[in-house]
């Protein structure tokens, strides 16, 4: 077996040698960071010195890092049998579909069956839903956020309303509408105005007849951005009039992260037809799956679909003990618990610091909108990036988002707790004072 180099220097040469350019050119911190360990919602680097991660690694670590039951259970399969082409049945997917299934709502009368087919990764997630949402309409036509973020395949960047996430080359057959931003949005706060932005958009930019639409009940990449109250039904209703679907992408906001819920979607009084899920769905292990009601998904079983590694056991064995882990750990109502109590302590910074514009989110999904003036909401992309390195300094992994990459996206395990709360409120602290040293 080669050794691992955790050297940093050499790490970050081989890094730079070997990985496409996008990668090697995107270094976040002044400085190469090497993480060794990890463990639950902490992170060693290779000189020894810990971190607590309110990143998650992008979400994907829902439940902690290296969770014992999570690795057990993956380490368990794997010895027994590592991978199961689609081509063949094995239980452990078969029951992990039952159980996520189980986790969809019912609807009124209690009649609504779903199905589920498990993917790679999110992106394929997304495709998978594209590609479902136009073969069960026959239209083309799909509506999406701006500021959304549904990932970086072509068909995924195709609906991303971010610049900087969308390369040359992409399909088409997307429009996008103003995202109900209650901070900065184009029409100011309140519900309405962005509803009738959809029914405009249909009737403007698309043929009228549309396949549907994507929404993250919490934009992630976009700046922790919640759909107000009656949005996500009023867009169902106005995209369901247009023959089309209601699709939610979960990929960031479910397994319980905003608190209240087990689904973002939840907060609001309307039940998707595709909810496409990956990230913190297997803690760090790849995997991705669509849930679809089944007469959408039906139309599918016409023609040959599956995805190599999507339905492999050893990841699906991990996601069966993540459901488990949230379930019995409670760590929905600790990202409920937790993430109040942080929220309060954001509060208060804003307070303090003139360059905290807004401060907002829900559960362990929460941000910090930086800008140079208050009045004028002018985002301050320089003042982020020095707080960013400053929070490394004190400790504090997070990240930068948002269209103008003037956000801290806070998105730590669900089992983070409340005596992290008072060292993260301090680091941020310094980390703004730092701004007037």
């Amino acid at each position: 077996m080669m050794k691992t180099d955790w050297t940093t220097g050499a790490t970050a040469a081989r890094r730079d040698a070997y990985y496409a350019a996008s990668l090697s050119k995107f270094v976040p911190f002044r400085e190469p960071l090497v993480f060794k360990k990890g463990q639950m919602q902490y992170l060693w680097d290779v000189e020894g010195r810990k971190y607590t991660d309110l990143l998650g690694m992008n979400l994907c670590i829902s439940v902690g890092h290296s969770h014992p039951r999570v690795v057990a259970a993956a380490m368990e399969q794997a010895q027994e049998l590592t991978h199961c082409t689609t081509m063949f049945y094995h239980p452990v997917p078969a029951h992990f579909a039952e159980e996520l299934a189980a986790t969809m709502p019912k609807g009124p009368k209690g009649d609504i069956e779903w199905v589920v087919h498990f993917t790679n990764s999110g992106s394929e997630a997304i495709d998978l839903a594209m590609t479902m949402a136009r073969t069960y309409t026959g239209n083309l036509d799909l509506l999406s956020l701006r500021t959304a973020y549904h990932g970086p395949t072509a068909a995924a960047q195709s609906i991303t309303g971010i610049a900087g996430w969308r390369h040359p080359g992409m399909p088409g057959n997307v429009a996008f509408v103003a995202e109900p931003n209650q901070y900065r949005g184009i029409f100011g706060s309140g519900t309405q105005p962005y509803l009738d932005e959809i029914e405009r958009t249909i009737q403007t930019a698309t043929t009228g007849r549309i396949a549907g639409m994507f929404i993250e009940p919490v934009q992630g990449y976009g700046g922790i951005v919640e759909m107000p109250p009656g949005y996500l039904s009023g867009a169902a209703e106005r995209v369901r009039a247009a023959g089309g679907l209601y699709i939610a992408d979960e990929v960031q906001s479910g397994f319980g992260r905003t608190g209240d819920h087990m689904w973002g979607f939840e907060a609001d009084d309307a039940i998707p037809d595709i909810v496409v899920m990956a990230k913190g769905i297997g803690n760090g292990f790849p995997l991705g799956a669509v849930v679809a009601r089944k007469q959408v998904a039906a139309p599918m079983a016409e023609k040959f679909m599956f995805h190599t590694y999507g339905a492999n056991p050893t990841c699906c064995a991990a996601g069966r003990a993540v459901l488990q882990v949230i379930a019995e750990d409670k760590l929905q109502q600790n990202a409920k618990d937790v993430g109040g109590a942080l929220l309060e302590r954001l509060r208060d910074l804003q307070q303090k610091h003139p360059a905290i514009g807004d401060v907002r989110g829900r559960g362990l999904m929460q941000a910090i909108e930086i800008v140079s003036d208050r009045k004028t909401k002018a985002p301050d992309k320089a003042a982020t990036a020095t707080i960013f390195e400053a929070c490394r300094d004190a400790g504090l992994i997070l990240s930068k988002s948002g269209p103008h990459q003037s956000v801290l996206r806070m998105v730590p395990p669900m089992c983070l707790s409340m005596e992290d709360v008072g060292p993260i409120a301090d680091g941020l602290d310094a980390a703004f004072a730092s701004l007037t040293r």
